[in-house]
Order: C-alpha cells, then structure tokens, then sequence
C-alpha cells in the first residue's frame, strides 16, 4: 500500500474515532438542551445540541432531509477517494486534507444514519457588552451555531485543500521557461 493511502486511511479512522468517541462522551454526560460545562468562561462550553439538519439547522424541517445529506456524502466521499488515487503515490499534504474532509463527512453522516440528527456541543459564544450588542445586531445572535469535531474537520480539510490549489498547485504546462521553444533562447541571443 502506497503512503498516500497509508496516510489517508489513517487520517480518517483517527477523525472518526475522535467525533464518535467525543459525541458519545457528550451524549452520556450532558443533559440535552440544558446541561453545559464552562470551558472559557463568557466565551467557550460544551452542550449537548441534537441538529436535525446541517449548519444552523439548514434544511431541518425538510422531509426528505436525510437523503439529501447521505446522498451528498456519498457523491463527495466518491470525489475524495477518485482524488487520492489520482495523487502521486508519495504525496502527503493532500492525502491528509481529504481525509479530514473524509472522516468528518463519515462522522455527520453516522450519526444521520444511526439517530437521525447530528449530535453538535462545541459553543463559542460572548457575553462582551461592547460586542456582545454588536454582533446581535450583525448576525442576530452573539454566538456561532454549535459544532463538533467531524464539523472541525470538515472546515480544516475544505480550508487546507483551499490553500493547497490557490497557493501551492504549479500551473498546468509548468512554468514561463519550461514552455520557452528550446530555440528561441539561442536565436534571440545570436542575433
């Protein structure tokens, strides 16, 4: 087996493992809706938030909900593996980029499959009076929707791939020089 697999594989077995072994924690120890555990103070807790749909609720009231996600997971899931196998066998950067987006897709689409709703209980949120108001008045709430791990991942991996094409990809047909005629360069000094 090549690295490129070796490393995605790995990848994201440990990013499912750490969202089911997280959510379950939360899910046997927070009281749903009302149980929270400081963190930061004023700023950062764990909850317990049962989501029915996908960020923010998105899409939660729709019926057939369920499989527009699975089906979406399924068709990404496909674009990520194809991918891989297309990388160089001793790439490294992007195996671990899309098995992060791998394992947090498997990880939301375990949990549709198994209850039906995406257990989330990361809140980052303030209690600022300066700009506590301010983001309210923004965004209508002073705190971001409720995440877990498989979500991070997700971010991480959609954010790194980002990064990877817009900043490290060499264009294709390499650069200016390569695409030089290997003529041109002595009839342009002869003469």
């Amino acid at each position: 087996m090549s690295r490129k697999w070796l490393i995605f594989i790995a990848i994201v077995i440990a990013t499912f493992a750490l969202d089911q072994s997280t959510k379950y924690w939360v899910f046997n120890n927070i009281d749903y809706r009302f149980g929270s555990i400081d963190v930061i103070p004023g700023f950062f807790e764990l909850v317990h938030a049962q989501n029915p749909g996908a960020l923010a609720g998105f899409l939660k009231n729709f019926e057939y909900r369920h499989y527009v996600f699975l089906s979406f997971t399924v068709f990404a899931l496909g674009i990520v593996l194809q991918m891989v196998r297309e990388l160089k066998p001793d790439d490294t950067f992007l195996p671990v980029t899309l098995s992060l987006i791998a394992g947090g897709a498997l990880g939301n689409a375990w949990d549709r499959i198994d209850k039906g709703t995406v257990t989330d209980f990361l809140r980052v949120y303030t209690e600022n009076e300066t700009i506590a108001p301010l983001l309210r008045s923004w965004t209508g709430a002073s705190e971001w929707p409720s995440f877990n791990v498989a979500d991070m991942a997700l971010v991480i991996g959609v954010g790194l791939f980002l990064f990877h094409y817009l900043f490290l990809e060499e264009p294709e047909g390499g650069t200016e020089s390569d695409s030089t005629p290997s003529g041109a360069d002595s009839r342009a000094t002869a003469g």
